[in-house]
């Protein structure tokens, strides 16, 4: 299975596994199972560190190089992803979210969320 991690659990998988449900666990350790990082969750990690949240603390450059290193694959944006999100419903108003459900939608990836608003979405979305 191509797993996609919403920007949340990406930060608790890298930082805080702890705080992953033991349903992303038993996914994200599957050696059957691709994982991959957009983008658009460095993007929001880069834009949102720099707002000064709290939740946002990790230094994008370190995250990013630790996930390629333990064998997390980084999906790019396309002007296609782009063009997806607008046929996604006006569900949730967060573009990062709404490039990832587009994301995963248009590459076929299940996108793994902790947000019970974006796991509205249809699609390939798993709420854990």
């Amino acid at each position: 299975m191509h797993l996609l991690l919403d920007t949340h659990l990406l930060l608790w998988a890298a930082g805080m596994p702890e705080r992953l449900p033991n349903q992303a666990v038993d996914l994200i350790q599957d050696p059957d199972n691709r994982l991959l990082f957009s983008a658009a969750n460095i993007w929001e990690i880069t834009i949102k560190r720099g707002l000064g949240r709290s939740d946002f603390r990790v230094e994008p450059e370190v995250l990013r190089r630790g996930l390629l290193e333990h064998g997390y694959e980084e999906l790019a944006i396309t002007s296609t992803h782009a063009l997806a999100v607008g046929h996604l419903p006006t569900i949730h108003k967060d573009p990062f979210d709404r490039m990832l459900v587009a994301q995963a939608g248009y590459e076929g990836l299940l996108l793994l969320t902790a947000d019970e608003v974006v796991a509205k979405y249809p699609g390939p979305i798993r709420r854990i």
